[in-house]
């Protein structure tokens, strides 16, 4: 607002609330909030919350408050009594397979699946959609529209899984999810309380469950030591698991041509702003990129 609507203006501010300081700032949103604080008025009150207490919150603690009360809370960090928590020890190679294994055996819930980057949350939900399953993406590169959008739909249970980064960890009001499965574990450890936090809220119970590949085993370590508890492995037959590779295969060829698409599309500008086709998760679309593969096939 302050570079696009004109005559707008925080002249007459009288508080600042900053939720979630240290997401704003570790999202990259500095500059952004030095331009807002150099132009709302020195008189006001400035109210400031984190949930962790990093250097960069601190800097703009010292540069955006004076004479400041701080309150905080126990530094321990656990997890509520009824969420059950739970590990897979997979090979990389395994993953997606896995995952649509679980899905299939814990159907009727609603998941929330974390992805560690944009790109695979994309991937795992093209991927599963190929599959049959109602997912739908939501990251940071989506616009707030689509995020809107995705959330909304989610939340309705039109659809019963959604794919995010760790944008959707904190701060978003979604009252019930079931299962929260940390597909790619987490590079910093405090983010698995965060994820996990999205189930067995408000009284419920809920489950979470961690995939842990050989290359995983380090950061996996410092969860356990983090919440001073080491979780139980979930229970799966790895013959009955395997019996879906096949169908997964197939899955995952024509979802990598799918991403090449994508990417050509967004390198020769031909992605619309906000988002693209891989946001578009209508049954509508699905059927008609399956019976246009049809007849490709065909031909």
């Amino acid at each position: 607002h302050l570079e696009n609507t004109k005559g707008f203006n925080l002249r007459q501010l009288k508080f600042l609330v900053m939720d979630e300081a240290d997401r704003i700032l570790n999202m990259d949103f500095e500059v952004e909030v030095d331009k807002i604080l150099r132009v709302i008025p020195r008189e006001r009150r400035t109210l400031l919350f984190s949930a962790t207490m990093t250097k960069k919150v601190q800097k703009l603690q010292r540069a955006s408050l004076r004479n400041p009360v701080k309150v905080e809370v126990s530094t321990k960090y656990q997890t509520v009594e009824k969420l059950q928590q739970y590990y897979v020890f997979i090979p990389v190679k395994f993953k997606d397979v896995y995952l649509v294994h679980i899905l299939n055996e814990l159907a009727g819930n609603s998941f929330m699946i974390f992805c560690g980057t944009c790109n695979n949350t994309v991937r795992t939900a093209l991927l599963l959609r190929n599959l049959g399953f109602t997912a739908v993406p939501l990251h940071g590169q989506m616009s707030q529209n689509k995020r809107i959008a995705a959330l909304t739909k989610f939340k309705a249970k039109n659809r019963s899984i959604l794919i995010s980064t760790d944008v959707a960890s904190r701060g978003l009001d979604i009252p019930h999810v079931d299962i929260v499965i940390n597909f790619d574990i987490p590079t910093h450890s405090k983010d698995y309380i965060h994820r996990v936090g999205r189930t067995a809220r408000a009284g419920r119970s809920g489950r979470s469950i961690t995939f842990v590949t050989q290359y995983d085993v380090e950061l996996y370590q410092r969860i356990e030591q983090l919440i001073s508890k080491q979780l139980p492995l979930y229970p799966t037959e790895e013959e009955e698991v395997m019996l879906l590779q096949e169908r997964v295969s197939e899955a995952q060829r024509i979802v990598k041509m799918d991403m090449k698409n994508i990417e050509e599309n967004k390198k020769s500008g031909k992605r619309r702003r906000g988002g693209g086709n891989e946001d578009d998760d209508t049954e509508q679309s699905i059927g008609v990129r399956k019976r246009m593969k049809v007849k490709t096939k065909r031909k």
